[in-house]
């Protein structure tokens, strides 16, 4: 396993996109940097597909994540919202492909349960738990930015759990197996 790699996290959506970089050291986790892409000024749906498959390889080209991790889509409203978000997620991903990016994906309950210990936890306990984690100075503007910062920090335990022979069911394990680590 690499000492040091970068993570790209993205919640995917056709009319706010969030995103998110993560610098793994060791048992050491930092924000590069967490943002939303905005569509709801475009209204043709494969427009907004291009903007995301060209958004996710400019953030590539820029950052050089190691892996990308995405969240998967979910049954939400209606099936035509979950066909949309399913092209979202997959345009993206055939950006990450593209540059041979290996990629995960992640349920939502999977991504809550990882970050606050409960997989029916709020988008606002999640990004309450990401500020704390990471030290945020402010408070994102966008759920969907620190969503996709959840998704990038949940392969980052899933990765490293497997790869080391641990299983954590939440925070709580993981910082009783881990006493040293500030938060």
């Amino acid at each position: 396993m690499k000492k040091e790699r970068i993570i790209l996290g993205i919640d995917p959506g056709t009319t706010i996109m969030g995103f998110g970089l993560i610098l793994c050291k060791g048992n050491q986790i930092s924000l590069i940097q967490m943002n939303v892409l905005k569509l709801n000024k475009l209204k043709d749906h494969a427009l907004k597909l291009k903007k995301i498959f060209e958004t996710t390889l400019s953030i590539i080209n820029e950052y050089h994540p190691d892996e990308l991790a995405i969240e998967a889509p979910f049954y939400g409203k209606n099936v035509q919202s979950m066909l949309k978000l399913g092209r979202a997620q997959g345009v993206a991903i055939a950006a990450a492909l593209s540059k041979d990016i290996p990629v995960a994906e992640y349920s939502p309950r999977k991504i809550k349960q990882s970050i606050t210990g409960n997989g029916s936890a709020s988008k606002e306990q999640v990004a309450g738990m990401l500020a704390t984690i990471l030290n945020f100075k402010d408070a994102p503007k966008y759920l969907d930015e620190s969503d996709a910062v959840a998704v990038a920090i949940c392969h980052y335990f899933q990765h490293k759990n497997i790869s080391q022979g641990e299983n954590y069911s939440g925070w709580k394990a993981f910082l009783a197996k881990n006493p040293d680590r500030k938060i």
